[in-house]
């Protein structure tokens, strides 16, 4: 019986992923790193959810642990479609 590989985290991921983007920046200075990655994680986090819920966004942002209107705020910020049921 071979054993599954334990999936990696999401830190290992982030570092995988900056690692890589460290090695392709070359001559080149970071700059608002911590923006960039809160951007990259946030949208996608939300779209994922809100695709859970079926587009609810009141049991998204509970999901999340934000307030419904920082919600709001993030999907017009992000220009995250919502389709209507």
């Amino acid at each position: 019986m071979t054993s599954k590989p334990t999936p990696q985290s999401l830190s290992d991921h982030l570092i995988q992923t900056l690692d890589h983007y460290f090695m392709t920046l070359e001559e080149q200075d970071a700059c608002n790193l911590h923006e960039m990655v809160i951007q990259q994680v946030e949208k996608p986090l939300i779209e994922y959810v809100l695709g859970k819920t079926e587009g609810n966004q009141t049991k998204t942002a509970n999901m999340l642990g934000i307030n419904r209107n920082t919600l709001r705020k993030k999907i017009v910020q992000y220009a995250i479609g919502i389709e209507q049921n």
